[in-house]
């Protein structure tokens, strides 16, 4: 192909025909250039080098369906950018439906007074963040069994887990939930 260096074209070759070397290789050339297209969409860098890594093994995927007479370099960057867009949506969707969730019935439809609204929203923030740091298996559990308020066993039956599983990652998790709380400041004492 007219514009491609005749090394990439063969790598992208091998790489079509299953070899993982070659594609590791095309990755190298291209990783930089994936990783800012990440970070524009996700604005932070970590995030944008487990994208960028999510999306790289998809595209390792999807290499039979890739057009050899087509340039490599754009049809890889986009499956960057469409995975860096399905994170933000994802974290979006996360948040409104923790929101949800989280959102404070006033018992009789009184509506709540200013002060009550902003402490209300200043605590649900801070958990809320504190909970997206938790490692997934813990904050999965207590999404399902405190947000959502299943029982543990329904839990169990939705994440596919025992019960004793989701009876210690809840305890576990609600004890680190407990820690990045008070590391911030809040007394839970």
């Amino acid at each position: 192909m007219e514009g491609r260096p005749p090394d990439e074209q063969d790598l992208i070759e091998r790489s079509c025909n299953g070899d993982a070397e070659a594609f590791g290789a095309l990755v190298r050339i291209h990783q930089k250039a994936a990783l800012r297209v990440a970070f524009l969409v996700v604005r932070d860098r970590a995030e944008a080098e487990d994208v960028t890594q999510e999306a790289l093994v998809k595209a390792y995927d999807a290499l039979d369906g890739f057009r050899t007479d087509s340039p490599l370099r754009p049809w890889l960057l986009r499956i960057v950018r469409n995975e860096a867009l399905n994170r933000v949506r994802g974290r979006k969707r996360r948040e409104f439906y923790a929101r949800q969730l989280f959102a404070e019935s006033v018992p009789g439809g009184a509506a709540p007074s200013p002060e009550t609204i902003v402490v209300a929203d200043s605590s649900r923030g801070a958990v809320l963040a504190a909970m997206e740091r938790l490692p997934q298996k813990y904050r999965e559990v207590l999404f399902h069994r405190y947000l959502i308020e299943l029982s543990e066993a329904e839990v169990a039956k939705v994440l596919g887990i025992p019960k004793g599983t989701v009876k210690s990652r809840a305890s576990r998790g609600l004890a680190r939930l407990l820690v990045l709380l008070e590391a911030e400041g809040w007394d839970l004492q």
